[in-house]
């Protein structure tokens, strides 16, 4: 008998583990014959989503996938990749969900660094799969998918192919019953210093996320969600589970163009999006036309605007909240990193910022904000002594996260997740102030990060390859602003003595060992400013990025 509240124990009936798969479980039990998803001329509900996803989780059960195993996807934003966020880790795998631009070199790291049990391959990156799995030291079981709407080329490298598998495979209903402490998700780093790091989101921490996306964006019941964000990107950033918890439409898009966009705005009433700037600002420049036919039919929702854009990755500008604004789009600008599953502030509007100007208004709607409603804290401190800065908008501090929104650590790394973990915070990197009303704006990137079109990129490997080239002596790469993309990588590069080589060639040298969206875009020669001990001052290159004029890569 218990004498007291606290020896009350938890059990079945007042316990359940915290777990974002249980959300599709529950849209297909209440909204069954609701749509779920939308792809070319594909039309599912929720039961026939479930059921699919349960088709999935028994089909690699029946494939030896056990507890912890890796579960690798490369997958463009298609219906599997949806399946693969719930039929994965209800059975207590771990869902690895690959960038699809990445080259070879990388992925043969994070297929042995993962370990990976099972790779799910579209056709239409069988080319670089390939090669990857040729070079990689784990040898996993190959799925194909043959998405209806890729008419592109590429061959099936597998042993077995997706819907064939879920269709030789039971439906019936799987229950997670793991901890919401257990990893259910691996999302790699840009690898901003030396090979990227494998991050680990928990059960927990993913439901934590999806449900504080409803409540940043007061997101209503059955929202028509279109698939601009990469759900290879932090899990879509917990949208999918999002999606699933409100019982919405995930309308899916292979490749994001304005047409596509405006098209399912036009064709399936989307509501809502997430994206980097340069999609914002792809819409923005469409031809005239095409965003009004997109954009006729969209209906009012409760705070007035057609459509509600979600944005990271960098500030939206005046001119762009404006131009969104004109177009009916309203934007929600969040922050966040891989190791916060995506976004985990907002910039939440305050009542009296709607009645300026828009130009003053884009300065709050600038900043990083608050922390979302599920985690527990965000601050500006001093890194050294670990004391929050003074809330003045001018004393530069690091900005630090802690609570359940917090990845479980980096996995086969321990001393990098106990950096990480310092003090009792999670360390961003970047560096930022904290104004009198407690939002938080960003004012440097301590790691100097590029961020091009919403992908991170690392100077440092740009530079390491560089380095490689028999002519370079000395190189330092830094962003340089882009109209499109934000920024561009911009190559400062000092030769030998004797040594001689062209932008071309060097342009040529990077093409071999890295991505294409990883190449300088600008590239000045010239001797490199330099301290007394020899350091580079890329601060002063920074300042002279602007001029260097661009180059056709």
């Amino acid at each position: 008998m218990s004498t007291h509240a606290t020896d009350l124990p938890k059990n079945a009936a007042n316990y359940a583990a915290l777990t974002p798969v249980d959300f599709m479980r529950r849209a297909a039990d209440v909204y069954p014959n609701r749509t779920a998803i939308i792809h070319g001329n594909i039309r599912r509900t929720w039961a026939q989503t479930y059921a699919r996803s349960m088709q999935l989780a028994h089909a690699l059960l029946d494939l030896g996938v056990k507890k912890g195993d890796t579960v690798t996807v490369m997958l463009a934003n298609t219906p599997e990749m949806v399946e693969c966020h719930f039929g994965v880790p209800v059975i207590g795998a771990m869902l690895n969900t690959l960038n699809t631009r990445l080259d070879a070199h990388s992925l043969v790291y994070m297929l042995d660094h993962a370990q990976s049990k099972v790779v799910i391959v579209d056709r239409e990156y069988s080319k670089v799969m390939k090669e990857a799995l040729l070079n990689a030291s784990v040898k996993p079981i190959v799925i194909d998918v043959d998405d209806s709407q890729y008419d592109g080329a590429g061959e099936r490298i597998g042993a077995y192919e997706y819907e064939s598998l879920l269709a030789k495979s039971s439906s019936d209903p799987i229950v997670f019953t793991g901890d919401e402490w257990d990893a259910m998700s691996l999302n790699y780093t840009s690898g901003t210093t030396g090979e990227p790091k494998g991050v680990v989101y928990h059960h927990r921490g993913a439901y934590l996320n999806a449900v504080s996306n409803i409540l940043e964006w007061d997101l209503p019941a059955h929202p028509t969600y279109l698939w601009t964000l990469p759900m290879f990107h932090c899990n879509g950033w917990c949208f999918p589970w999002t999606i699933a918890a409100r019982a919405g439409i995930n309308v899916c898009l292979r490749k994001v163009t304005p047409e596509g966009v405006f098209g399912a705005i036009r064709d399936h009433g989307v509501t809502h999006f997430c994206g980097a700037p340069i999609v914002h600002s792809m819409l923005v420049n469409a031809p005239e036309e095409l965003k009004k036919q997109g954009m006729a039919n969209a209906k009012p929702q409760a705070n007035g605007a057609l459509v509600q854009g979600m944005v990271a990755g960098a500030a939206p500008s005046a001119t762009l909240i404006e131009s969104m604004e004109q177009l009916g789009i309203t934007l929600t600008h969040v922050y966040g990193l891989t190791e916060v599953y995506g976004p985990c502030t907002i910039c939440a509007p305050q009542e009296d910022w709607k009645d300026l100007p828009a130009a003053e208004r884009a300065v709050y709607h600038a900043r990083q904000g608050v922390r979302y409603h599920l985690q527990a804290d965000a601050d500006v401190i001093d890194p050294v002594t670990l004391q929050p800065v003074p809330r003045d908008g001018e004393t530069i501090g690091e900005i630090v996260l802690r609570g359940n929104i917090c990845m479980k650590g980096y996995l086969k790394n321990d001393k990098a997740t106990q950096e990480a973990f310092a003090g009792g915070w999670f360390h961003t990197g970047d560096l930022g102030v904290r104004y009198p009303d407690g939002y938080i704006k960003i004012k440097d990137r301590s790691k100097d990060v590029i961020i091009s079109g919403g992908e991170n990129i690392s100077s440092i490997e740009i530079e390491d390859v560089l380095y490689k080239h028999p002519a370079v002596m000395a190189v330092a790469v830094v962003a340089k602003p882009h109209a499109k993309w934000g920024e561009t990588p911009c190559a400062f590069v000092e030769l030998k003595p004797g040594a001689t080589a062209t932008a071309e060639d060097l342009v040529k040298h990077c093409k071999a060992h890295l991505p294409g969206f990883k190449v300088p875009g600008a590239i000045e020669f010239g001797d490199l400013p330099k301290t007394s001990t020899g350091k580079i001052q890329k601060f002063e290159l920074r300042k002279r990025s602007g001029a260097v004029s661009a180059i056709d890569v």
